[in-house]
């Protein structure tokens, strides 16, 4: 599943922007369904405009029927009478998705025979301290079985002891959903710190639910600025 809502608060229409001849939400369409890892690729809006960008290279659109805060909450709405297991939200300002790190996600349920994984997502490891003090760089701190502690805008952990080495995670915007977890996230009112951070994942943090996170060194690029535009038209070209 592929949210796509056509206004972005920092880059308004940018999934309609074009990348190499065909704009951002086609792009990120044609990567997920070229992994050939899914039953189906659906593209979940509530932009006509989208929807037909989509429909015009014959992709698969279910189109939202209520106002939604969230992509989780709109692929929730959409997978409500579906008959799935496991639900896949890549981003729609992700074109640059890669075949492995969904690979690595998927695997996190069928090694979890006993269902105690909720959710699955992805983490790339970074240094550069202008990304890690980044408001628009979502980091993650884990516990030792790589389960997510909690995500934030701010560079976490803080570098209080400089002497003390702890890497730090910045996590891409890929989850993968038993469908009974989704299903409770759009029931699920919205506590202080999701709301204070806008990060969604925090609220299954709040309400209990484990998040395994999967290490990745596949970066990409998430496309939330023009900035990461002219840079993604370079690398694609």
């Amino acid at each position: 599943m592929i949210p796509a809502r056509y206004q972005a608060s920092r880059f308004p229409a940018k999934l309609m922007q074009d990348l190499s001849g065909k704009p951002v939400i086609v792009r990120t369409y044609e990567a997920a369904l070229s992994t050939g890892l899914f039953d189906e690729v659906y593209v979940v809006t509530d932009s006509p405009v989208i929807s037909e960008a989509i429909s015009e290279v014959g992709g698969s659109v279910i189109m939202s029927k209520k106002k939604h805060e969230s992509g989780s909450d709109r692929i929730a709405e959409a997978v409500e009478d579906m008959d799935v297991d496991i639900v896949i939200n890549v981003q729609g300002d992700e074109p640059f998705i890669d075949k492995a790190s969904l690979e690595k996600v998927i695997q996190v349920f069928k090694n979890d025979p006993e269902k105690e994984i909720d959710l699955a997502s992805l983490m790339t490891p970074i240094t550069d301290w202008d990304e890690i003090s980044n408001p628009n760089t979502v980091k993650v701190i884990v516990d030792n079985q790589s389960c997510a502690l909690y995500f934030s805008r701010s560079p976490i952990p803080y570098p209080r002891d400089m002497d003390v080495k702890a890497p730090y995670y910045k996590h891409k915007g890929i989850y993968a959903f038993r469908k009974k977890a989704l299903l409770d996230f759009q029931q699920l009112p919205m506590l202080p710190l999701e709301a204070k951070e806008k990060i969604e994942a925090i609220r299954f943090l709040e309400y209990g639910k484990k998040i395994k996170m999967v290490e990745t060194h596949i970066t990409g690029i998430e496309i939330d600025t023009p900035e990461d535009l002219e840079n993604a038209r370079r690398v694609w070209k």
